[in-house]
């Protein structure tokens, strides 16, 4: 069934202010910083060691192997979705940002070439 008048331009509306937004709100983070890939590696590593705990702790009749295992695998969650401290990592600081040009982020980057691509620059 085709869309009316009104709906496809509604639609198109829909459309083109999703296309200018959305870069917007998948960018935004809850507290301005960003998660860091080593916490997530070693999160997971810990969730792994924690549930072969848990498991272990299951199989052979002693609670306080499954016990540490649990715990294991709650810190290893917690020090996943930790975020990074600082946006400048222990290798960054001996070469500070320029001070001319700020320093911009990855989607700050291609938010700017994904506009640059939608205005036929």
């Amino acid at each position: 069934m085709p869309l009316s008048e009104q709906e496809q331009r509604l639609l198109d509306e829909m459309e083109r202010h999703l296309m200018q937004n959305d870069a917007d709100v998948v960018h935004a983070s809850r507290d301005g910083r960003t998660l860091s890939y080593r916490n997530i590696v070693y999160g997971t590593v810990l969730v792994l060691i924690g549930l072969g705990g848990l498991i272990a702790g299951v199989a052979v009749p002693l609670a306080v192997v499954g016990v540490i295992g649990f715990v294991l695998m709650l810190g290893g969650v917690v020090l996943a979705v930790t975020p990074a401290r600082g946006s400048r990592g222990p290798r960054d600081r001996s070469n500070p940002p320029k001070a001319d040009k700020p320093a911009s982020s990855f989607m700050d980057r291609l938010n700017d070439r994904w506009d640059r691509r939608q205005d036929g620059r």
